[in-house]
């Protein structure tokens, strides 16, 4: 590869591939931030994996969690942080370059 050349690895993210993670982050992507049960409701996920997933994603810095009261109950709100964001958009531009063009017209 030339000095100049994009590496279409470059913002491939291992933390993000894996499919429940991924679904994690695009969701947080597009709600800004989601109560945990939702989040479990809308993957349909048991709580267990999703919440080793979020502890992964947590550890790696991309995602954070806000406890709050809410109808009596200790509730758990969910947001992808500013790194998590710009690793989540890397990795999809990562597997953009991937899988080519999605135009199937020369």
């Amino acid at each position: 590869m030339s000095a100049g050349a994009h590496d279409p690895m470059e913002g491939f993210d291992a933390t993000i591939h894996a499919p429940n993670r991924l679904r994690v982050c695009a969701l947080l992507d597009t709600a800004g931030e989601a109560e945990f049960g939702l989040v479990q409701q809308q993957l349909d996920l048991s709580a267990s994996v999703l919440s080793k997933h979020v502890t992964v994603l947590m550890d790696a810095g991309y995602v954070a969690q806000r406890k709050a009261v809410r109808d009596t109950r200790q509730r758990v709100w969910l947001s992808l942080t500013p790194r998590g964001r710009d690793a989540y958009q890397g990795h999809l531009a990562a597997l953009r370059v991937i899988v080519g063009p999605t135009d199937p017209t020369p």
